[in-house]
């Protein structure tokens, strides 16, 4: 195989971009071959290196692929440093709050001056209108653009279980930054590149928008819906499983008649949707009679050969050792900061025979620091006054930075 470059080597990021947002836009990025800086806060770095729970997780799984500067650019030398930077790069993501960067003088104009070929890319809550101005968070956009209430039953509004839509406003930021480099091309000039956590809620709840234009009646949250396949359900197994099987062909219902060895329901009043529709209570409860009779894996394996679509209900934690993810090539093993190693995915996509895997750990706090100074024009002795001065911040202890 063709040991080609990645199709974003040699292209510079600076990502100012801290807990999910940012990060995933930098992530893909990265991923893709950029050469990503990951700007920090001094003096301990991101602050989703120390959340726990949920987000304990969080900094490590978004930040592979990069190297970390940690800056104080509260003061005029820190900067100074970035400033530097700015002029080196090609790519400037942010996702600080309104207004944040512009105060510290590097809003898109400020860094435009600075260097007019940037791809400056503003990850934001809204796009600008009246609500360009308000705080924003993933849960709160999936509430008030209706994901969440279509996600939980009536009455019982639900985040998604992931932070769907910071991960996909991320997604659509790097899609306009590529798009945007290509552009520059042609234009030679940099552009400014908005992506936003409230209309990329708006965009995922669009088709639920469409059905209410379409029907003149707005759909009830999914769990209180009605589904256009008789048989499309949670099914539970001697085993103590669920297990999701949907019969959306005719071909699919006479399948599972033979595969389950219910022989008996292919009966021609339920040979269509429609026939099943009308007698689902009753196919449902007989499904599920026999379903209870076999173990999970004697189920799973019955679906297989008989072509049905059928999937079994798992925790995150499954997918470590989900076969088709490790055979695949869809994982890759990360260092976890304790030492241990863990296999986590990577961006779900595939070109020709790039491999878009690991080449970079995530990075200890500055770690890669000396180096990218020393590639902006930084003297040595510099550098050091920099860091003595806690301008720049290394994790000696964590770090593996040279010069």
């Amino acid at each position: 195989m063709e040991n080609r470059p990645l199709p974003l080597a040699g292209i510079r990021v600076l990502e100012l971009g801290h807990v999910v947002m940012g990060s995933s836009c930098g992530l893909i990025l990265a991923d893709m071959g950029a050469d990503v800086i990951k700007i920090e806060k001094s003096p301990k770095g991101d602050d989703t290196r120390r959340f726990t729970g949920f987000g304990a997780g969080l900094f490590h799984y978004f930040n592979r692929n990069k190297k970390s500067l940690v800056i104080d650019l509260k003061s005029e030398e820190g900067k100074n440093v970035l400033r530097r930077a700015i002029k080196d790069a090609d790519v400037l993501v942010e996702n600080f709050g309104p207004g944040a960067v512009k105060r510290l003088g590097f809003g898109y104009d400020d860094c435009q001056k600075i260097n007019p070929r940037l791809i400056y890319c503003s990850l934001k809550g809204f796009m600008p209108g009246p609500y360009e101005n308000r705080p924003s968070l993933d849960n709160l956009v999936q509430m008030m653009g209706g994901l969440s209430y279509m996600t939980g039953p009536k009455g019982r509004p639900l985040r998604a279980g992931a932070s769907v839509t910071d991960i996909l406003g991320g997604t659509f930021g790097a899609l306009g930054i590529i798009t945007a480099l290509n552009e520059r091309r042609d234009t030679e000039k940099g552009q400014q590149v908005t992506a936003t956590l409230f209309e990329a809620t708006a965009f995922l709840v669009g088709q639920h928008m469409s059905a209410a234009a379409v029907t003149g009646e707005a759909l009830p949250p999914m769990p209180e819906g009605h589904d256009p396949w008789a048989i499309y359900d949670l099914f539970e197994t001697k085993s103590g499983d669920q297990v999701c099987i949907g019969v959306i062909s005719d071909r699919h219902w006479v399948a599972l008649c033979d595969v389950l060895e219910m022989t008996e329901l292919k009966k021609p009043e339920y040979a269509t949707n429609d026939g099943r529709k009308e007698a689902k209570d009753y196919l449902l409860g007989s499904l599920q009679k026999r379903i209870l009779e076999l173990e999970t894996d004697d189920l799973l394996a019955r679906c297989e050969r008989a072509g049905l679509p059928f999937a079994p209900v798992r925790e995150p934690v499954d997918l470590f050792e989900d076969h088709h993810l490790l055979e695949s090539g869809g994982m890759v093993e990360t260092q976890l900061p304790d030492g241990r190693s863990a296999m986590l995915p990577k961006i779900p996509l595939q070109m020709n025979d790039h491999d878009f895997g690991l080449r970079l750990q995530t990075p200890s706090i500055g770690e890669g620091t000396r180096a990218y100074l020393a590639e902006l024009g930084l003297e040595k002795d510099e550098i050091e006054v920099l860091l003595s001065q806690s301008i720049v911040t290394i994790d000696d202890e964590a770090s593996n930075d040279t010069e």
